[in-house]
């Protein structure tokens, strides 16, 4: 059933630790909150609609007359006239005009970026970049050129790792949990495991196995199930005959009532190709049979295979590589007629399918979200990547890449989500050795979740020079604790993010430049922010007008702490930068008193950040001044508070000796 032709990464600037990746036995399944607020919104805004009714009824179409007449119109330069002549004739492309009219494809970008509209030009080119089959380099360039401000810089997830092992001490939120993290040997051995499909109640689970190890004809592949009891799942056992036999079988997915269940069997004698959709009943004993092939209609001489249901059960989605596709395999899908049969098998169109691979499909149990893994779309991590695409009004919108808490250097394949969208469960490969499935699952981050629509954009900009400034940016659930993948801002300081409204989140930024930045958004709708802050000037020291002690006293107090752990987390995130800490008084008192103070107040300081951050001895220097060093005459009692003061100047490593930055 199996078809096979950091990474970036939530930075969250005050998290604990980190959830160790490994094996349990029995699996231990990870929970979250679920997000059940009805007032959520289930769907983004629509996009472009492209549609090609003439898909699957011819294969191929070509209008002499009309193609010449757009030849003509071109040559005279008639853009207006071009544009609707055009458009009707790319309009009634068949499956094989995608990859030998491409350039059509194309050239209708152009029309439309020349006539001034701009989202049309980006899906043409989108369809060009997916389905050609010759140098597309000029088109990339022209893409990239639209898109540029939209695409995502990912902040790599080793990056990542090692800035959680510096924040260990310095955490305000929990820490992140755990990714990749393996369902354990319950679940998993030593063979390939993968084609996972779950109860909407998490009860049932039921995957592929290899692990029986080679027959005389061939690597056999079984149906296994595990069952959730007391927080965990239990040894995965074989559904046995007649489901399982000397055959292939795999790739199951289960109707809600339980009673059917749809498989993949191969190079079995009733079968009409290399694999077939079948299905089994529930019989009143609890055993399963009356296995049935879907038949013609849905089977083909090929390879079919990795079936899903829509919410309402009327749509069966697959996976097959028959003739006449897109790529080298496709996504199809047939509804049930009224008789009760299924209907022919049709292709699910360009948007979804390229001219590579498409395989796993799986439609949300609640939402209109179709989930795949493919390895011929736009943004990819590795090899095979998982992607979810939007259903509105009948129209499959532009797949979405769900992020790199998913999707790594290997391949990631069958992905599979609960009915209240807070787990995942999914196999995947490490870039080594791709051919060797684990089935995995964890908390569904935000990039994956179906209700993940509401836009959070944003610039961040210098509020001296109104320039655009750089560092990553980082989003934390507050409600709901959903993994969000953190960014690099982008050249022109923007930023944006998908994400669930009426929910509470907490903005990081940060940066060798400036301060981290700290800000709690209730997202309500759609939401355009414009962040203003202040360089670092490494030649003027700073000072806190909140670092105020005690008259006489050196003690660090609980208002000093939140600015005191500022400079811990900027210390923490730039390992390279050292610190020099000036304690300053007035001129009432003794002076050898008042230098005493000054000192022990710049050590108090020091010894907090050294242990609040962990920090190496020898990055921080304290010095007491005393009243050797006034800023302004003492003509006034303000003028003595302005002279009381810690003055914290930041000292950048030496040209060639690193600086901690991003």
């Amino acid at each position: 059933m199996l078809r096979t032709g950091s990474l970036l990464i939530f930075l969250l600037s005050f998290f604990l630790g980190f959830s160790a990746l490994g094996q349990t036995k029995p699996a231990l399944r990870l929970k979250q909150k679920p997000v059940t607020d009805s007032l959520r919104k289930k769907a983004p805004e629509a996009e472009i609609v492209l549609q090609f009714p003439n898909l699957n009824r011819a294969p191929y179409y070509h209008h002499k007359a009309k193609y010449a007449t757009i030849l003509k119109l071109e040559k005279k330069k008639a853009w207006a006239k071009v544009l609707p002549l055009l458009e009707e004739y790319v309009g009634n492309f068949g499956i094989d005009n995608f990859y030998k009219d491409t350039k059509l494809l194309w050239r209708l970008g152009q029309l439309y970026e020349r006539l001034g509209q701009r989202e049309k030009a980006v899906a043409y080119y989108r369809l060009v970049l997916k389905h050609h089959r010759t140098d597309i380099r000029q088109v990339q360039q022209y893409y990239d050129s639209l898109e540029e401000k939209k695409k995502d810089l990912y902040v790599p997830l080793q990056y990542y790792y090692e800035l959680v092992e510096y924040r260990k001490s310095v955490a305000t939120f929990k820490p992140p949990r755990g990714v990749y993290t393996n369902m354990g040997d319950a679940i998993n051995s030593k063979a390939e495991d993968y084609g996972p499909a779950v109860r909407s109640d998490e009860e049932l689970f039921i995957y592929t196995s290899r692990r029986k190890g080679v027959k005389a004809t061939g690597t056999d592949e079984d149906l296994y199930f595990s069952r959730f009891e007391n927080g965990f799942w239990h040894e995965g056992e074989s559904f046995g005959k007649p489901i399982n036999s000397i055959y292939n079988e795999g790739s199951a997915c289960l109707s809600r009532d339980g009673k059917t269940l749809f498989f993949a069997r191969c190079e079995s004698p009733d079968g009409l190709g290399n694999c077939d959709l079948y299905t089994a009943t529930r019989l009143a004993d609890g055993s399963w049979g009356q296995l049935k092939n879907l038949g013609v209609n849905v089977n083909s001489k090929a390879w079919d295979s990795q079936p899903t249901l829509s919410p309402q059960e009327d749509t069966l989605y697959f996976a097959s590589d028959r003739l006449g596709g897109f790529g080298m395999s496709d996504i199809y899908f047939t509804h049930k007629q009224k008789n009760g049969q299924w209907a022919p098998a049709q292709n699910l169109g360009p948007i979804i399918n390229t001219r590579e691979s498409e395989v796993s499909p799986y439609f949300h149990p609640l939402y209109q979200v179709l989930y795949f893994s493919s390895r011929g779309q736009l943004l990819n991590f590795g090899d095979f990547d998982i992607y979810k695409a939007y259903r509105i009004k009948g129209n499959w919108q532009e797949p979405r890449n769900i992020g790199p808490l998913v999707n790594g250097k290997g391949s990631e394949y069958y992905f599979t989500i609960n009915a209240n969208s807070t787990n995942l469960y999914y196999a995947r490969s490490e870039p080594t050795d791709l051919k060797n499935l684990d089935l995995f699952s964890f908390p569904l981050p935000m990039e994956a979740h179906p209700l993940a629509v509401t836009k959070l954009t944003g610039v961040l900009m210098d509020s001296t020079t109104n320039k655009p400034l750089n560092g990553i940016i980082s989003i934390i659930d507050l409600d709901n604790g959903i993994e969000v993948a953190s960014k690099y801002l982008r050249e022109d300081g923007s930023f944006d993010f998908d994400l669930i409204d009426n929910s509470r989140y907490m903005m990081l930024i940060q940066s060798s430049d400036f301060f981290s930045i700290e800000k709690e958004i209730n997202l309500k709708e759609d939401t355009v922010m414009k962040i203003m802050t202040s360089l670092i000037d490494y030649s003027i020291p700073l000072i806190f007008k909140n670092l105020e002690f005690d008259e006489g006293k050196a003690e660090i107090k609980d208002d000093m702490k939140p600015t005191l752990d500022r400079i811990v987390l900027f210390l923490v995130d730039h390992p390279q930068v050292r610190l020099s800490i000036e304690g300053h008084t007035d001129s009432s008192g003794d002076p050898d008193a008042n230098l005493e103070l000054s000192q022990w107040r710049a050590v108090s300081i020091q010894k907090y950040l050294e242990n609040k951050g962990n920090l190496a001895n020898g990055r921080i220097d304290a010095v007491g001044k005393g009243s050797s060093e006034p800023i302004k005459p003492e003509l006034t009692i303000e003028d003595r508070a302005v002279n009381r003061r810690v003055e914290f100047k930041l000292i950048k490593p030496k040209e060639g000796a690193g600086n901690g930055d991003w």
